[in-house]
Order: C-alpha cells, then structure tokens, then sequence
C-alpha cells in the first residue's frame, strides 16, 4: 500500500504541472505551492546588495568611492538603511513635509541643500525629537549649544524645536565649520563630535580630509550614514520602497501671527478658531499653556489653516 501511495501522490504532482508541492509527513498530507527559480531570483535580489553608484557628490564634493574602505563604509549603512523598513517609510512620508522649507532656509543661509540629509541622520525629520543625551528637535541640539547659537531654552519656550529658528541656528555652526576645516563632509563631522574635538584628532593625525581620519566609531559612521539616507530618500525605488504621493505628508498650511504680549494659549486657540493641540502641533517649541512676552520680547506663531 506504501508503493501504490507514493506513485499516486507522483502523478499527481506531475499532473498539476509543477503549480503544486504535493508533500506526505508524518502521515499528514500537505499541498504547498511550489516556488520557481525566477520568483527566488526575484525574492534573493530585492534582499540582496544595495545599488551603490559608481559616483557620487554631497553638496558639491565627489565622495571617492575608489578606495575600498569609503566604499565598504557607505555599503554599510546603505545595508542599515535600506532594511530599516520603518524608519525610511517614515523619513520619505514627512520629507515631502519639512524638504520644501529646509531647502529654502538653508539656501538663504548659504549651505547646499544636501545638508537636509544631516537633519534626516539626527532626528529621522522628527521635529519633537529628544535623545537620551538631552539634544532636541529636528537638528537636535544640546541646550548650552542652542543657547550659544541664539535660542531661547526655558520652561515656556524651546525655539530647538522652532523649526526656522534651529535650521538658521545650524547653518551658522555648519558655515563656522566649513571655514575652519574647508569641506561639508568635515563640518558634518564636526556637527556630530565637536569643532574642539575634531581639531584636536585632525592635529593628533596630521591630517584634514574625512575620509583619512581614523576617528570614534560614531563620527566615523556619521557622514556615510548622511551620504546613505540621501541615496535611499532620493531613490527610494531603486531600495525597495514606495508610497503614492498621497501617501507622503503635505506641509502644513498656516498664516503667521505676530505675539508682542503675554498669552493663554488655549484661549488664545479658541478665539482664533482652533484648539490648544493644533496650536501646539504647528508650534512645537511651545512648552506650556502660557506664553510670556517681557519688554522687548516677542515672538511669532504659526496658526494652521486647516486640520
């Protein structure tokens, strides 16, 4: 009966073409669909290697892929980036929100636009960021280094999360440090460890390139991991995403409101049509239900024109 069982479930098999895995165990009788070698081409190369292109440039600057320790270091991240699912369908949603304005700000302060990637690499484009070491917003800054760029840190206001106001603050740490090291790669660098801290490695190492320095492994990783997220946002489908445009995140509308006095925010919202949680999520450097205006002081809302 073994015999005449086995040659049964054989032509059976040979009858349903090769569509089917007809499969006896263990006295269970299991039919599976059978996986052609194309199909598993197709599955192996959607998670196999990354597409690394054979040139590349950030904000102007060839990146020299040619040697093979820059090489295998973007390979690296690119390896994280394009597995890390979540994160990067999150980053290419809110992009289409934040890119529009962070290119304009960083071309009227004068940085190439490709240092958005550097805000992507600190926050995910998460504006209400906040890291276990205390840095905050979108550029996630520390609150001694937001102070010493010029914004207001204290229990009602938190202008890190003021998305024009950390962006501009950036800028001047970012050109501070172009003209001390001489390229966007090493102000990168510097944005991650410290101006102080890199002068001192590059003085230790007599050297000034990037790309030559041995460095901690953080900073070491830091601008591959920015020259990776550029790669996969900017051909997200060459990675294995996509998302219709309606699925991206629109900037949000508002019109600008000029505060020279003390307010109650959640009244404030009311009398203007909206409610102290829209007020908030258009104003996240907000950090209480009150705003107070000293002489001399003022500040300016962003009031959203639709939910």
């Amino acid at each position: 009966m073994r015999v005449v069982r086995n040659i049964a479930f054989g032509v059976v098999g040979i009858l349903l073409g090769g569509l089917l895995s007809v499969v006896w165990r263990e006295g269970v009788l299991s039919v599976l669909p059978r996986v052609h070698s194309e199909e598993r081409a197709a599955r192996s190369e959607f998670v196999g290697q990354p597409y690394i292109p054979n040139e590349l440039f950030f904000a102007g600057e060839r990146i020299p892929l040619e040697y093979e320790d820059v090489r295998e270091a973007l390979d690296y991240e690119l390896c994280v980036a394009a597995n890390w699912h979540s994160q990067i369908l999150q980053m290419l949603k809110r992009s289409t929100r934040y890119f529009p304005e962070l290119e304009q700000l960083l071309g009227e302060e004068g940085v190439p636009a490709d240092l958005k990637y550097l805000a992507v690499a600190e926050s995910s484009l998460n504006e209400r960021a906040y890291s276990p070491s205390k840095a905050a917003g979108l550029w996630q800054f520390l609150e001694a280094a937001g102070k010493e760029y010029g914004l207001v840190i204290n229990e009602e206001v938190d202008q890190r999360y003021d998305l024009e106001r950390a962006t501009r603050a950036a800028c001047a740490y970012l050109k501070a440090a172009y003209a001390r090291f001489g390229s966007w790669s090493m102000a990168a660098a510097a944005y991650n460890m410290g101006q102080n801290g890199l002068m001192r490695v590059t003085f230790a190492q007599t050297e000034d390139e990037y790309y030559n320095l041995h460095l901690n492994i953080e900073t070491g990783r830091y601008f591959y991991r920015i020259l990776a997220l550029k790669l996969v946002l900017e051909y997200p489908e060459r990675y294995g995403f996509a998302l219709r445009p309606e699925e991206r995140y629109a900037p949000i509308a508002y019109r600008r409101y000029d505060v020279d006095s003390t307010l109650d925010l959640p009244a404030f919202a009311k009398a203007q049509g909206l409610n102290y949680k829209l007020l908030r999520r258009a104003n996240p450097w907000l950090r209480t239900t009150r705003l107070t205006v000293k002489g001399g002081e003022g500040y300016q809302l962003r009031l959203p024109l639709t939910r």
